[in-house]
């Protein structure tokens, strides 16, 4: 597997859009997530395992949709994580949207929206990216499959939940 991009909206601490593009950074060869605590260090690697898998690892895993969502964001923003990807020789885009509630479009108040998640396929011959599916459960197996582990699996041998590390050394 192989990242290229990844977009975060209102996302964690990230109120406004922020991208990261692995292609410039994989340039340089290997490269490091630095910075002081609550600089958002975690909340990308948050954003990968949630693109792939709609959910995020370890104890943050709880009240999802809403916890998700950054405190700085406009109420009208919706929580929103894109990732470009290249697994198996496809590259693949998956973009997914926890449930949020946003302002009601006419008088006061929320209304709650739904979470929502695609999955599409770049075609090179045509270059242009292709529907492949809307389905959280399709789109959930598929990357399972794909990558050949569970969510589960992504996070204990390629993310080390924080809190966990802990029990990883008395392992």
């Amino acid at each position: 597997m192989r990242l290229h991009r990844l977009d975060m909206t209102a996302f964690g601490p990230f109120g406004a859009t922020q991208s990261v593009d692995f292609d410039a950074l994989s340039l340089a060869g290997l490269f490091l997530l630095h910075g002081p605590t609550g600089a958002g260090k975690t909340s990308v690697l948050d954003a990968v395992c949630y693109a792939l898998y709609g959910s995020v690892p370890g104890a943050r895993q709880t009240g999802q949709g809403m916890t998700l969502r950054s405190d700085h964001a406009a109420p009208g923003t919706r929580t929103e994580v894109a990732l470009e990807l290249s697994v198996s020789g496809r590259r693949l885009e998956i973009t997914r949207q926890p449930p949020w509630e946003r302002p009601k479009k006419r008088g006061s108040g929320t209304t709650l929206d739904k979470a929502q998640s695609w999955l599409r396929e770049y075609d090179a011959q045509t270059a242009t990216w292709k529907d492949l599916s809307r389905s959280h459960q399709e789109i959930g197996e598929e990357i399972t499959q794909l990558l050949g582990m569970s969510r589960e699996q992504f996070c204990q041998v390629v993310l080390l939940p924080q809190g966990d590390f802990a029990r990883f050394l008395r392992a």
